[in-house]
């Protein structure tokens, strides 16, 4: 189940392509500074992977709830 904020807002994860590290909003990305809940939008374009460092944002791919169940 996909955590929902309280505006009714489903919470979004991304996907870096090289390593498959996921960036959950509802987890954030504490080590780079990126707080539980931040979201995907609020992250600066040039955001690396925490865990490759070879890709940025613009690079990551949405998942959909069918993705995360494959």
């Amino acid at each position: 189940m996909v955590p929902i904020t309280e505006n009714n807002t489903p919470m979004a994860q991304y996907q870096c392509p090289d390593c498959g590290y996921i960036y959950d909003e509802a987890h954030g990305c504490p080590r780079e500074g990126f707080a539980a809940g931040t979201r995907w939008a609020s992250l600066p374009d040039d955001f690396p992977c925490p865990e490759c460092f070879v890709r940025e944002k613009p690079d990551f791919l949405p998942l959909t709830d069918a993705a995360l169940r494959a």
